[in-house]
């Protein structure tokens, strides 16, 4: 595989200034309603961070505002130390911010190696043959390889992820934003996409994975962050913040004891 990683040296990220993606003072309303309050976030190379809270935490908003479906009413994101705030999300998508959705929604009437295809040509906006060369290397790390022809609307729920996982993939991310890819799925098949995005790390990808399975985000991840009411109330270690006084509170209640 040659997926690109940041530019940079390898020591785990200190600030906005060594991240690959960084989000500062991030703050999205509705009207009255505030969803993301003043959240400062970042990842760095080859780092997996996850994000975990309570529903309406504000954790889907927060990608949404870093790849850019949802514009910030306050706050800058950097790609990389550039400020990329202003760029529209297939131009974020093109300079290296790959995202897989909740919900998976492929392309109906296209076949799974069509779909990826999309990714590759209009995401990463590769030629022909180097769109081809991406392609079935992604099949092959998403394990699609035998459903390259299938119509992806044809495809049950663990491979239909797979197939989502590997639209974002052929983008050539060099940071991978995941919103909860294992909701859904059993324990056997979680822990299958478990050994793919494993492999992804081993290619230098960071990735950013909300996920309420939390004993599959502590497989993978470096740190955890913590969100509630739209701010981070933890943010380092992932068992020291599960331990937190404040997330059992706001997130794993009397569970956690």
């Amino acid at each position: 595989m040659t997926f690109s990683a940041a530019d940079g040296g390898s020591a785990p990220a200190t600030g906005l200034d060594t991240a690959v993606l960084a989000g500062d003072g991030l703050t999205k309303t509705y009207g009255k309603l505030t969803v993301l309050d003043q959240v400062s976030f970042r990842v760095g190379k080859a780092e997996a961070v996850g994000i975990v809270g309570p529903n309406g935490a504000g954790k889907t908003t927060l990608l949404g505002v870093l790849s850019g479906s949802v514009p910030a009413t306050s706050g800058v994101v950097l790609l990389k130390g550039r400020n990329i705030s202003s760029l529209r999300p297939e131009l974020r998508c093109r300079n290296g911010i790959g995202r897989a959705f909740q919900v998976p929604r492929p392309f109906s009437g296209m076949t799974v190696l069509e779909n990826i295809l999309v990714g590759a040509s209009y995401g990463a906006g590769l030629g022909r043959a180097a769109s081809d060369r991406r392609s079935i290397e992604v099949l092959e790390l998403c394990g699609l390889v035998d459903l390259a022809n299938r119509r992806a609307e044809t495809l049950g729920l663990l491979h239909r992820k797979r197939l989502e996982l590997a639209r974002a993939l052929a983008t050539d991310p060099q940071v991978l934003l995941l919103d909860e890819i294992g909701g859904g799925l059993t324990d056997s098949e979680a822990a299958e996409l478990v050994v793919t995005v494993l492999q992804l790390r081993e290619l230098g990808l960071a990735i950013v994975w909300i996920e309420h399975i939390v004993h599959v985000l502590l497989q993978v991840i470096d740190r955890l962050v913590c969100m509630d009411a739209g701010r981070v109330i933890a943010d380092g270690d992932p068992h020291e913040v599960l331990r937190d006084a404040a997330v059992i509170d706001a997130y794993l209640g009397r569970a956690a004891e």
